[in-house]
């Protein structure tokens, strides 16, 4: 149950190893990155699923599951903005629930991000098929465009390629691959837009009625079956290491990438339901080709639709793909998964980390029946929202006062419960959490028990492998320093300290010359003193020698001896000559008496 302290998580957000990554996104582009992730291809098919059960209601059921998935926003909204790191809910659970939960959300991460950028792509082939086919009449081999098992298909090609043709705007740069997202997003919005522009004109008021044909039950098991089309807007929280103001904008790009998808599955719902009867939705999995070439009469549009859903495929590739990198790079450098996840280049990418989780994604999506696997991402999603809610309310009872940018709604009014007060703006949370709930409870066994052989897998592999290599565990043992104070050491990068490598060795080397130097000159300069003072040795006892026992005698060789050893290292020989003297004229008293 080790925790790391919410200042550390956001004091090491963008280190890795040999590098780290560059904030270069800003808030509109971290909008466009929810916005991708969410706004997928869902909306193409899930009115055949949804309208059968609400009727024109479903309007409703998109309203209440937008209101759903609101709790859980706002939860996001707040700790993305006192926690803006790279690790999503993963790192902040860590900081509230303890290591062994924050390792479960992150097994719960990969079930989300890294099985449904296989799931999805899967159906890019399809799509694909239908642009060819309406375009050039040309279609991919079934055995090639399908997945294993699935209508003739042993090889998913298209599926591979789509996941390999993000990989490569991945490893571009962050900021390259929010620029060809953004393109991506505004083309399929374009694409919603134009429909609902051509649908318009064939609106009759009489599809409206009755409004309530199924009754309020029939709203919300329409509304549980929508709730799954706003998976994605916590895509942006994966990017809290990349973006230049964190804090501010990733609260606001959460909630305005829920605001705008919303209002985009409202606007279709609605003019399609205006447009066509409801009853003839059911069975149909292009409900808005099929309305646009009724209104029209011509097959362009539905051409037009399946280009669209080409792109809406490969920007939810790109978003998610994104999303489980940075995750797998927090965990990384957690110690909680292998070193090469948090490895950096110099462009600020993880590389190795991008090409494992492509060419893995890739694979699993070409050629693995995925089966109830991709159903559980669907449960593994909302254990993480759940999760996320429920470190909300633990951050807000153990650092209440910690600085927050973004906090739920009514969090400055305060209740009495016993004797204590709660903010009120918990309830949003309590909520979120609430509904989570009741969403998983709804799901199917086998979905439950995939989800449960999920987790056991993921617990043994905690056990045996990151609970020993955790870093918080090393340092607790004294085998790893934190990687603030490895950042610390290491602040220059390693092709700059290549480059500063030769500047260094030659100030060293010449360093080292000029002590050489100085050290020969001082040797050079107590030489010649030694010299001088053993000439005036010489000086003074020979005019000691010649003169009588006289104190005149004493003066040549008492200045002669100050003389020499004026000069540093000299005022040894100057005093030796001072007793030389003195002895002279002792020895010439003595011959005198």
């Amino acid at each position: 149950m080790r925790r790391k302290p919410v200042e550390r998580l956001v004091a090491e957000g963008g280190q890795g190893e040999g590098g780290s990554l560059r904030r270069s996104l800003g808030m509109w582009q971290l909008t466009m990155i929810s916005i991708g992730a969410t706004l997928g291809t869902g909306i193409f098919v899930v009115l055949g699923e949804a309208v059968p059960d609400a009727g024109p209601a479903v309007v409703i059921s998109f309203i209440l599951a937008g209101i759903t998935a609101l709790f859980s926003a706002l939860s996001y909204a707040e700790l993305a903005g006192t926690i803006p790191v790279s690790g999503s809910s993963y790192s902040y659970a860590y900081a509230t629930l303890g290591e062994i939960v924050a390792w479960v959300c992150g097994w719960c991460l990969i079930l989300e991000y890294g099985v449904s950028v296989a799931a999805v792509a899967v159906g890019w082939g399809q799509y694909l098929n239908e642009l060819l086919d309406g375009t050039i009449g040309v279609t991919i081999p079934d055995a090639l465009a399908n997945p294993p098992g699935v209508d003739g298909g042993i090889f998913n090609l298209p599926a591979l390629l789509v996941v390999l043709l993000c990989m490569a705007f991945l490893i571009g740069g962050a900021k390259e691959s929010a620029r060809a997202n953004t393109i991506m997003v505004v083309v399929k919005i374009a694409a919603l837009l134009l429909f609902c522009a051509v649908a318009f004109t064939g609106i009759r008021a009489g599809n409206y009625a009755p409004f309530l044909p199924l009754g309020l039950g029939g709203v919300s098991a329409a509304g549980a079956t929508l709730f799954f089309s706003y998976i994605g807007f916590d895509a942006a929280s994966t990017a809290g290491e990349e973006a230049k103001d964190p804090k501010k904008d990733l609260p606001k790009a959460i909630m305005l990438s829920l605001l705008i998808v919303t209002a985009l599955y409202v606007l279709v719902a609605a003019i399609a339901i205006g447009a066509m009867p409801w009853d003839k939705f059911e069975g149909s999995e292009a409900a808005l080709a099929g309305i646009m070439e009724d209104v029209t009469g011509q097959s362009f549009w539905a051409v037009l639709l399946a280009a669209g859903a080409v792109i809406a495929i490969a920007s939810v590739v790109l978003t998610v793909l994104y999303g489980q990198t940075r995750i797998l790079f927090a965990m990384s450098r957690d110690g909680l998964v292998p070193k090469a996840f948090a490895k950096v280049n110099r462009k600020g990418v993880p590389l190795a980390n991008t090409l494992i989780v492509s060419l893995f994604c890739g694979i699993l999506a070409a050629a693995v029946p995925l089966g109830q696997l991709a159903d559980a991402t669907s449960i593994g999603t909302l254990f993480a929202f759940a999760l996320v809610n429920v470190a909300v309310i633990v951050l807000r009872f153990t650092r209440p006062d910690m600085h927050r940018s973004f906090r739920v709604p009514l969090s400055g009014v305060r209740v009495t419960v016993g004797s204590a007060r709660i903010p009120l703006g918990l309830i949003f949370p309590v909520l979120g959490f609430g509904m989570c709930v009741y969403m998983m409870l709804s799901l199917d066994a086998i979905t439950w028990q995939v989800f449960g052989a999920w987790m056991v897998l993921g617990l043994l592999i905690y056990f045996f492998y990151g609970m020993r290599s955790s870093r918080l565990a090393k340092e607790a043992a004294g085998e790893a320093l934190p990687v603030a104070a490895v950042a610390a050491e290491g602040a220059v990068p390693v092709r700059k300290a290549k480059r500063t490598a030769p500047k260094a060795q030659a100030k060293a080397a010449a360093g080292t010359a000029a002590k050489a130097t100085a050290t020969t000159a001082a040797k050079g300069e107590a030489t010649s003193g030694a010299q001088a003072a053993e000439k005036a040795d010489e000086k003074a006892g020979a005019k000691a020698d010649a003169a009588p026992a006289a104190t005149s005698g004493a003066k040549p060789a008492a200045k002669a001896g100050p003389k020499a050893g004026a000069k540093p290292g000299a005022r040894t020989g100057g005093k030796a000559g001072s007793r030389n003297a003195k002895k002279s004229r002792n020895k010439g008293r003595r011959k005198g008496r």
